[in-house]
C-alpha cells in the first residue's frame, strides 16, 4: 500500500473538518476571564518531550486555559503511552496522556484505570520503508529490522497490530529502539523500516525523506492514537478537579484547530522542535485533524466512539496483544466530558 502527503490537501481537508468540529463549539472565553484566586495543581504524564504536536498543552503563559479554570498545569516529558502510564501509576502524574495498547496491556495486568477524554479518535500511526526495500503491505515486513520510538510506545502497539494482520509475530521481526526522530536510521540503512506517526513522516520528509512506501494503520484498524487515562482512584474521588482539567484541555484544543497559526508561533518558545514556524503548522494541521471525527462532530471534542473502541479491545484480545477480554464499556467513561 503506497501512500503520498499532500499538505495542500490536508489543510483543504482540515478546513473542511475544523468547521464542523467548531460549528456550535466555539471558543468558551474562560480563557480571558479572571482565573480563581487559587490555583490546584495538576501534573499531565506525557508520552513524548514537550513538541509541537501538544502545543495546546505548553502555552498556558501565553493563554491561560487552564488557570482560567483554576488549574496550574505541569507536563511531565515521557518516552511512549507505557511511559505516561508509569508516571501515572508511580504518582508522578495525575492524567496519562497515552494510547490504547497501553491501555489495554495496563489493565491486563490488573491496574485499575479508566479512560476519560478520547485526545485523538484518529489513527495516526504508521510504518514507513524506503521503496528500495519493496515493503508495501505487512506481511513484507517478515525477518526486517523496524524502528519504534521505545519499546512502552504506540509505535510497536501498532506495529504488532500491523505484524498479526499477516499472520506475523514480534519474534518474525527484529525490534530496534530509536527514538523520537527515527527516520535517519532509515536513511542511513541501519533499519529497513520504521514505525512513526503522520506528523513524524512529515517532519522527515521535511528533513530531505524522500522514495518511501507508507504502510497506515489505519486502513487495517482506525482505532483512536491517544486518550487521557486516570487512576481509578482519581476518577472516583477528584472529579471535579478532572471536569476542569478536560474544560480547559478541551478549550485549548479548540484554540489551536481554530487558531494554528497562532498555536504554530507559539511553539517556537515552547516546543523543543519548534524552531520552524512553517513545519509547525503542518505538524499542528495533522494533529487538528486527528483530533475531530463524526462522533466529536456530534458531541463535541473528547467524545469515544464506544463501538470503535470495542472493537479495538476485540482485535487486540484476537490478535494475541492481550489475553483476556475488556469490555471498554466498564473501563471508559464519559460523564465528566464538557457540553458541546
Amino acid at each position: 500500500m503506497k501512500k503520498s502527503f499532500t499538505p495542500s490537501l490536508a489543510r483543504r481537508s482540515f478546513t473542511q473538518l475544523a468547521a464542523a468540529a467548531l460549528l456550535g463549539l466555539g471558543l468558551s472565553g474562560a480563557a480571558q476571564a479572571a482565573p480563581p484566586a487559587s490555583l490546584e495543581k495538576f501534573v499531565v504524564a506525557g508520552w513524548s518531550k514537550p513538541i509541537t504536536e501538544v502545543t495546546n498543552l505548553l502555552v498556558d503563559e501565553e493563554k491561560g486555559f487552564f488557570k482560567a479554570r483554576g488549574v496550574e498545569l505541569r507536563y511531565v516529558p515521557g518516552a511512549g503511552g507505557g511511559d505516561a502510564l508509569r508516571n501515572l501509576l508511580t504518582g508522578q502524574a495525575d492524567i496519562a496522556f497515552t494510547d490504547p495498547g497501553s491501555f489495554f496491556s495496563a489493565l491486563e495486568k490488573g491496574e485499575k484505570l479508566r479512560a476519560i477524554y478520547d485526545i485523538y479518535p484518529q489513527n495516526v500511526f504508521n510504518v514507513v520503508s524506503l521503496k528500495s526495500s519493496n515493503i508495501s503491505k505487512p506481511a513484507d515486513l517478515k525477518g526486517k529490522k523496524i524502528g519504534v520510538y521505545s519499546l512502552s510506545s504506540g509505535t510497536r502497539q501498532n506495529l504488532l497490530v500491523l505484524l498479526h494482520q499477516a499472520g506475523l509475530r514480534e519474534s518474525d521481526v527484529t525490534i530496534v529502539v530509536t527514538g523520537l526522530l527515527n527516520f535517519a536510521p532509515l536513511m542511513q540503512g541501519q533499519v529497513d523500516a520504521t514505525a512513526a506517526t503522520d506528523t513524524g513522516l512529515l517532519v522527515g520528509r521535511q528533513k530531505g525523506l524522500a522514495d518511501v512506501n507508507v504502510i497506515e494503520v489505519k486502513d487495517y484498524l482506525n482505532v483512536s492514537s491517544d486518550m487521557f487515562v486516570v487512576r481509578e482512584e482519581t476518577y472516583q474521588q477528584k472529579k471535579p478537579l478532572l471536569r476542569k482539567f478536560l474544560a480547559a484541555y478541551r478549550d485549548s484544543a479548540a484554540w489551536m484547530i481554530k487558531q494554528p497559526d497562532e498555536a504554530a508561533t507559539l511553539a517556537v518558545k515552547h516546543a523543543i522542535d519548534g524552531k520552524d514556524v512553517a513545519v509547525n503548522r503542518e505538524v499542528i494541521g495533522l494533529r487538528n485533524l486527528a483530533s475531530v471525527s463524526a462522533t466529536t462532530q456530534k458531541n463535541g471534542l473528547g467524545a469515544f466512539d464506544m463501538a470503535v473502541l470495542q472493537k479495538a479491545a476485540d482485535t487486540y484480545l484476537a490478535l494475541g496483544l492481550v489475553q483476556r477480554a475488556i469490555k471498554v464499556s466498564d473501563v471508559v467513561s464519559q460523564d465528566l466530558l464538557p457540553k458541546p
